[in-house]
């Protein structure tokens, strides 16, 4: 690897952002983080101190060509959030295979995002996010974002505490 990162056994993160909210403080927490670790929208390292490298394996995979990819899912019931995401700034930072949304949406109500728009979308997600975990060398463990209060982000986020918690 062109910066070592695996030399270095970082205890791996895993983030799951659901619903608007959830995805909307993503967003941010990325922001910060690339900022913090001198690594660019477009996932290169141009920062300037060893520093901020040592712990960069601990919520980014380092791809063969050097660049830096959040180990994150983003996920919602409605396309909107996640297209915001995708034409925005830090759209080129993800994967986009671990972008997934349906198109129906919850409409604010819990129970549609936990039993049942939620419920089709959930086996999915929890693929993505298993695929994510065993690409990890140390899992260290996971990182929900979500809204403690309306349909998305409180539905299916507790729908995917729950199912990850069978796993």
């Amino acid at each position: 690897l062109l910066l070592g990162l695996k030399k270095k056994m970082p205890r791996e993160v895993v983030s799951v952002h659901s619903g608007q909210c959830g995805n909307q403080i993503g967003t941010q927490f990325w922001k910060e983080i690339i900022a913090e670790h001198g690594i660019e929208k477009n996932g290169l390292y141009t920062g300037q101190m060893d520093l901020q490298l040592d712990k960069a394996g601990v919520f980014f995979s380092e791809s063969s060509t050097g660049k830096f990819v959040p180990r994150a899912i983003n996920c919602d019931l409605e396309s909107g959030v996640i297209d915001v995401i995708k034409a925005g700034e830090l759209g080129g930072l993800f994967k986009p295979s671990n972008m997934i949304c349906a198109q129906s949406g919850a409409g604010n109500n819990w129970a549609k995002g936990h039993y049942t728009e939620g419920a089709e979308l959930v086996d999915q997600i929890l693929d993505v996010t298993r695929r994510e975990a065993e690409d990890c060398e140390v899992l260290q463990g996971f990182q929900l974002t979500h809204s403690l209060g309306g349909g998305t982000g409180s539905g299916m986020g507790t729908l995917l505490i729950s199912k990850s918690r069978e796993e």
